[in-house]
């Protein structure tokens, strides 16, 4: 039998990297030499290092979740899977020639019903109301730092509801903002460790 992805230790490996992220902010903000356009720059960079964890930790657990239950997979395409693939195969059902990739919070609970069943703990997780917000946010200012279009600006506004935004790191790096949205995520991904079975 193929040996299953560990969802418990992709949540606890999340969590570790976003505690990372938080010291290395903390150590950095402590840098006199740094301009107020260093600490946008590394907010914006520091949040792509958790948005590419996040969507890591999602691929990790729709993989796992998938490895150890293929009947949604059968049903919605009625060929008959094994109970147990490999995580490589389960990648591949998931993600194809491409990258894993979702638009926004709606986007990723849509992408988790197309494999999972819809009362599954993971989907029940990411529809929570308390991490709406947080997931929102990541998305539009990763989406906003990495791409700097207008379209971009233009969703990151309307998500946190601002008529003007300045750069992303700017937004990121008042008020404790980029910190709120890790302390959400690593609340998430504490809440998976706790559900899942493995």
């Amino acid at each position: 039998m193929p040996r299953k992805k560990s969802i418990r230790k992709s949540a606890r490996d999340y969590v570790k990297m976003l505690k990372d992220v938080k010291d290395f902010i903390q150590r950095a903000k402590s840098i006199k030499a740094l301009t107020k356009k260093d600490l946008t720059w590394l907010y914006e960079y520091a949040l792509i290092k958790v948005y590419r964890g996040f969507e890591q930790l999602m691929l990790e657990c729709l993989v796992g979740a998938l490895n150890n239950d293929t009947s949604v997979l059968t049903a919605r395409t009625g060929i008959t899977f094994p109970k147990h693939l490999t995580d490589e195969i389960c990648e591949f059902l998931v993600v194809g020639t491409g990258y894993f990739d979702f638009k926004g919070r709606d986007g990723l609970i849509a992408k988790l019903k197309d494999f999972l069943p819809a009362n599954h703990y993971l989907i029940n997780i990411v529809k929570k109301n308390k991490y709406k917000d947080a997931l929102n946010r990541l998305v539009a200012f990763r989406n906003y730092a990495v791409h700097s279009s207008k379209k971009a600006k233009d969703t990151a506004k309307r998500i946190v509801d601002q008529n003007r935004l300045g750069e992303a790191g700017t937004w990121l790096k008042t008020q404790g903002r980029l910190e709120s949205i890790i302390d959400n995520l690593k609340e998430l991904a504490e809440e998976i460790d706790n559900q899942a079975p493995y």
